[in-house]
């Protein structure tokens, strides 16, 4: 276990700059900020190092960006739009909507922006949370709140050679856009969610566009469209937005986290149901016979996130278009060199291969220290990710996070986002009704929860051949999936009426270690 090597406890007794402090001001932080209101919590700030609101829709401003969940239900379910532009709305719409939302909610008072968090540490003397800014400042708060989300560190693809490439390199999460694309020779390294909404969107530019594929992807038809006046105005109305969303809820549950939480036989036939379909549709899409079979997956639907794109597969038709296979050697100076020798000259080498989701210290993305030293990461590192509904571990009091491990149901990130959020503001209104300084989830409460999800995922068609060589982020670096294995009804009614009593709340700073007698603990 690593320890604190900074910002060691004072012996003197302080009180808390703030009563929470909040990092982030995407979805999650903006969420949290409206559920601590709504327990009566005022005294809260909320920390984000780039300028705005919005987290990865105002990071991300790849061309083509754009949400991959019907916006009506990506969106809080207390505060739903029916004057989106599209059906699928592109991101600077969403930045803009998260911007609404924290103006019309009050919350631009609690912001602190430009602010990166370096380091979070527990004051176990004065029961408080210990953060350090890369101003070299020092927040205090009573409770500390890890509202970033899993798309914050860009993952660049671990490639010799990438760091001679004598042309553009860049990646999609840190879009330049004072590079041209215009007459360039452009390749694109990744076939994931972020590819197919690029590839399309500067086909047009490029003099010639190269796909680099490692696995190929399942794609959907896209059933987007634009709202025009009359669809607007029939939004307008909350009874059929709340319709519209309860009838998209069901279909994401029955589609994708149904098939975490399923029983296998249910999962497999309803991919197998479905793969037939898809398939064909896919190749209905591309023209030449043998880059078809190579954009069609080998591995069975749902073992990586699908994705959805009327143009991305027939971009292949193009001939300025190519799809190379072949593994990657290495970058040169002047392109790409695979595996059969052929280098392919390039003048932009963009990088659409992801984020750090599981990688030690990406969640989040800087160091927390708990009780008796213990450094987060490491301990996730060294114990498999665990943590109470996604919200809590214990030897880390006062913490919560918001995509914590297995918290996460597939489909809308909004939907955890109000579950985790209420959780924890509950926990923290009842630590305060108590006269409470440290509330800290219980071992067993916690563990009973952790080996429920593990038993659940024996079931986990991911661990089945059918998924082999499908690289998929549903499993971390120990063959894992840190997902909630169950549904999203499930998830909302657990995170708002779990027993206040699987916490453990002390008036004062003396905690014991995990699995000792407990003391000062109040009724």
């Amino acid at each position: 276990m690593s320890t604190a090597t900074e910002q060691a406890p004072t012996a003197e007794r302080v009180t808390p700059d703030h009563e929470v402090v909040v990092v982030g001001a995407g979805f999650g932080g903006i969420g949290t900020g409206i559920a601590l209101q709504r327990q009566g919590i005022h005294d809260f700030v909320i920390v984000d190092k780039w300028d705005q609101v919005g987290g990865t829709w105002h990071a991300n401003t790849y061309p083509g960006v754009a949400v991959d969940i019907p916006s009506f239900i990506y969106s809080y379910s207390y505060e739903q739009r029916g004057d989106w532009s599209r059906v699928f709305a592109p991101g600077e719409e969403l930045r803009d909507y998260a911007n609404e939302v924290a103006a019309k909610y009050g919350l631009r008072d609690k912001l602190r922006l430009n602010t990166t968090i370096t380091s979070a540490v527990f004051d176990e003397v004065n029961s408080l949370w210990r953060l350090t800014t890369d101003g070299g400042q020092q927040i205090t708060a009573r409770y500390a709140v890890a509202a970033v989300g899993g798309l914050e560190r860009p993952k660049m693809p671990d490639i010799p050679g990438i760091d001679d490439f004598g042309g553009t390199l860049m990646h999609t999460a840190l879009w330049d856009h004072d590079v041209a694309l215009a007459g360039k020779r452009v390749a694109v390294i990744g076939t994931g969610a972020t590819s197919l909404q690029l590839v399309p969107a500067i086909v047009d530019e490029t003099e010639h566009l190269t796909v680099f594929q490692r696995t190929p992807i399942w794609v959907f038809p896209k059933f987007d469209a634009a709202v025009g006046p009359v669809g607007r105005k029939l939004l307008s109305q909350r009874w059929l937005r709340s319709t519209i969303r309860l009838f998209g809820t069901v279909a994401t549950e029955v589609g994708m986290s149904g098939m975490l939480a399923g029983p296998r036989w249910t999962t497999t036939l309803s991919r197998k149901l479905s793969e037939v379909p898809v398939r064909r549709w896919m190749r209905s899409q591309v023209d030449d016979p043998v880059v078809r079979e190579k954009l069609i997956p080998r591995y069975g639907l749902g073992c990586k996130r699908p994705s959805m794109s009327n143009d991305y597969l027939r971009t292949f038709n193009r001939a300025d278009v190519s799809l190379v296979t072949e593994g990657i050697e290495c970058i040169t100076k002047n392109g790409v060199r695979t595996a059969d020798g052929v280098e392919h000259q390039v003048d932009v080498l963009i990088c659409a291969t992801g984020f750090k989701l599981w990688d030690k210290g990406s969640i989040p993305p800087f160091p927390v220290v708990g009780r008796g030293g213990v450094e987060l990461g490491e301990f996730w590192d060294q114990n498999r990710f665990q943590s109470y509904q996604g919200v809590s571990v214990p030897g880390f009091p006062n913490m919560f996070t918001i995509t914590g491990p297995y918290g996460f149901v597939l489909g809308s990130y909004l939907w955890m986002i109000e579950a985790t959020s209420a959780h924890l503001s509950r926990a923290i209104a009842e630590a305060k009704r108590r006269g409470a300084t440290v509330c800290e989830i219980r071992q067993e409460a916690h563990d009973e929860y952790f080996q429920k999800c593990l038993k659940r995922q024996e079931r986990n068609f991911l661990f089945t051949p059918t998924c082999a060589g499908s690289n998929t982020y549903y499993l971390d670096h120990k063959g894992d999936s840190p997902f909630r294995p169950t549904t999203h009804g499930e998830m909302y009614w657990q995170n708002r009426h779990y027993d206040l009593d699987v916490y453990r709340y002390s008036a004062g700073s003396t905690l014991p270690v995990v699995g000792a007698a407990e003391v000062k603990e109040n009724a």
